[in-house]
C-alpha cells in the first residue's frame, strides 16, 4: 500500500511539474463565488483524475468492482436485465425548489425579450428515462418528490405565458422503448414519436416551417450501438464480453430529396440565398443529437430545422452559446426549440445565459 500511494505521488507531481499534463491554473479569471462553491476544488480534483497512474488505478477499481459485485460506480445504477440509469436522474437536491423557480424565471424573461424580436419560443420537456422505463427499475429507487417535477415547473411556466410540450404523455405509452437500454438517451422509437409530436405543436402555433424540403428514410440492420452509461460507469475499456450487455440498433438514415417538386426556387432578389436558411432552431441538450431527432423532426415538420444543441450542455449551455452566436443575431429563427432534460430542472443554478450582452 505504501509503494502504492508513493507511486501516486510521484505521478502526480511528474504530471504537474514536469508533463504539463495537469493545468492546475484556471483559464479565465475566478470569481468569489466559485472559489466558495467549491468550483476551484472540483476543477482540480479532475485535472489529477486525468494523471494516467491515477486513471489506470480508477479503471482496475472500477473493472474489479463491477466483475466481483456487479457495481457500476457513482454515477450509474443497475436496474433489471442490463438496464442501466444515470444517477443524476435519481438526485433530491438541497434547494430544489429555489433552482427550478429560478430556472422558471429565466425562461420566462427570454421568452419576454424573444417576443419582443418576432420570435416565439417553444420549451419541450424530455422526461426521466427512469420516469418512463420504471418497470425496469428493479431495486432501484425514485423518490415520490420527483413525481411531480416536470409537471409543476410546467405549470409555473404556462402561467407565465410560456408555450410548453411535455414529452412524458408521448413516450409513456411506449414505456422502456422509449429509451435506449445502457444509454441515456431515448431510442429512434422514442426520438420520431417526440420529433411528431414536437411537429403537431409547431402546426399548432400556425407556423410554417421553412424551407420546405421532402425526405426519404432507410432502415441499416441492427449493429452494436456503445451505451454512453458504460463509458460513465468506467467500464467501456473492457473486452465487450466482460462490459455490461451492449445492445443491438438499427439505424434509420434520412436523406433530403434533392430537387424534390414543390421547392421554391430562389429568387432574384435571394442574393445571399436567405429564403433557404431555416426557420426553426434548436437548442439544448444531446438528446438533440441523438437517435437521429433532428432528422426526424425535419421529416415531420417538411423543412430543414436549424440544431444548436450541445451535448454535455444541460439546461444553459446551449442557449448561452446560441444566444452569443452570430447565426442568433444574424439570421434568427421565427420559432425557438428549447429541449430540456427534467433530471436539469432542480440542479444548482447559476443564471449566465444574456442576449447581446444582457441579462435575459
Amino acid at each position: 500500500m505504501f509503494a502504492f500511494l508513493v507511486a501516486g505521488l510521484v505521478s502526480v507531481l511528474w504530471a504537474m511539474f514536469i508533463s504539463d499534463k495537469v493545468a492546475l491554473q484556471p483559464t479565465q479569471p475566478l470569481s468569489w463565488e466559485q472559489i466558495f462553491d467549491g468550483a476551484v476544488t472540483h476543477r482540480i480534483a479532475e485535472e489529477l483524475a486525468n494523471v494516467p497512474f491515477s486513471k489506470r488505478a480508477a479503471d482496475l477499481e472500477r473493472a474489479a468492482s463491477w466483475l466481483a459485485i456487479g457495481d457500476t460506480g457513482p454515477r450509474v445504477r443497475q436496474g433489471c436485465a442490463n438496464w442501466l440509469f444515470l444517477t443524476d436522474e435519481l438526485k433530491i437536491h438541497p434547494h430544489a425548489a429555489v433552482d427550478a423557480d429560478a430556472r422558471a424565471q429565466k425562461v420566462a424573461a427570454l421568452q419576454e425579450q424573444l417576443s419582443k424580436r418576432g420570435i416565439r419560443l417553444l420549451v419541450v420537456l424530455v422526461p426521466d428515462k427512469s420516469r418512463i422505463a420504471s418497470q425496469q427499475l428493479c431495486a432501484i429507487e425514485r423518490s415520490p418528490l420527483l413525481a411531480s417535477r416536470a409537471q409543476d415547473w410546467q405549470r409555473v411556466l404556462q402561467a407565465k405565458g410560456v408555450e410548453v410540450l411535455d414529452l412524458a404523455p408521448t413516450l409513456q405509452p411506449l414505456g422502456s422503448d422509449a429509451f435506449l437500454r445502457t444509454d441515456t438517451h431515448w431510442s429512434e422509437v422514442g426520438a420520431e414519436r417526440s420529433a411528431a409530436a414536437v411537429a403537431q405543436r409547431i402546426a399548432a402555433l400556425g407556423v410554417s416551417p421553412t424551407p420546405a424540403k421532402q425526405f426519404v428514410a432507410s432502415v441499416t440492420a441492427p449493429q452494436p450501438r456503445p451505451g454512453d452509461l458504460v463509458r460513465l460507469a468506467g467500464l467501456d475499456w473492457l473486452p465487450e464480453s466482460l462490459q455490461p450487455v451492449m445492445e443491438q440498433v438499427a439505424v434509420t438514415q434520412i436523406k433530403e430529396v434533392q430537387g424534390a417538386a414543390g421547392e421554391a426556387a430562389l429568387g432574384e432578389d435571394d442574393l445571399f440565398g436567405d429564403s433557404q436558411l431555416p426557420n426553426l432552431a434548436v437548442i439544448g441538450t444531446s438528446f438533440s443529437r441523438n437517435s437521429n431527432f433532428i432528422p426526424f423532426l425535419e421529416r415531420a415538420v417538411g423543412a430543414r430545422v436549424g440544431n444548436f444543441a450541445k451535448d454535455g450542455g444541460e439546461f444553459s449551455g446551449a442557449a448561452k452559446d446560441y444566444f452569443s452566436s452570430p447565426a442568433f443575431k444574424q439570421t434568427p429563427p421565427e420559432v425557438l426549440i428549447w429541449e430540456i432534460p427534467e433530471r436539469d430542472l432542480q440542479s444548482p443554478y447559476r443564471d449566465d445565459i444574456m442576449l447581446d450582452g444582457q441579462p435575459g
